[in-house]
């Protein structure tokens, strides 16, 4: 978001920012999303309950749904090139930090020549935070535990409505997300 962004500019100067796998690929899964939802109205019962099938890596579907796809991939849809696209963007994360830059800047230049706006934007906005997306290679890291432990903090704070005090809130914090043995208490 641009406004993480900003605080990170503004508040961590020497930050080198990275954008994780899972966050770039939500943006591409939008894009693919957004592509099927335009095609639906044209498409409705070829493309009826098929969102997922776009969206799930095809080793986590399962046999019926894989046909579905294998069936869905022969028809002439916009929606089939984008999901193809998706697939071969995948391969960024497989490659060496030596070869992705590369793979990258063709995949780019291989949407841009696609008439599919959603994928374009998505390029677009992978060229605009191009350092941060290669930054991954070398850093690999993810905030996936920050968002585990930041849905913790928002649980605790549903269950802390009715405390009174910003003390018992941080305790409560403490106590969900700090895993805390509640065992047999020594007298």
């Amino acid at each position: 978001s641009g406004a993480y962004l900003a605080g990170v500019r503004e508040h961590l100067t020497a930050a080198a920012v990275t954008f994780d796998r899972f966050h770039v690929k939500q943006k591409l899964s939008e894009a693919i999303d957004t592509v099927r939802r335009a095609e639906a109205k044209e498409h409705k019962e070829l493309l009826k309950n098929t969102r997922y099938l776009w969206l799930k890596r095809p080793k986590n579907l399962t046999t019926k749904q894989l046909d579905w796809l294998d069936q869905l991939l022969q028809q002439p849809l916009q929606t089939v090139r984008a999901y193809e696209q998706a697939l071969k963007f995948d391969d960024f994360y497989e490659l060496s930090a030596d070869a992705a830059e590369e793979y990258l800047r063709r995949w780019v230049q291989e949407v841009k020549a696609t008439d599919l706006v959603p994928l374009i934007e998505f390029a677009e906005m992978l060229e605009s935070h191009w350092q941060g997306v290669i930054r991954w290679h070398h850093s690999q890291v993810s905030n996936g535990l920050l968002e585990g432990l930041n849905s913790l903090i928002q649980a605790a704070k549903r269950r802390a409505r009715g405390y009174r005090s910003t003390r018992n809130y941080k305790a409560m914090i403490y106590l969900v997300a700090g895993k805390l043995n509640a065992g047999p208490q020594l007298a």
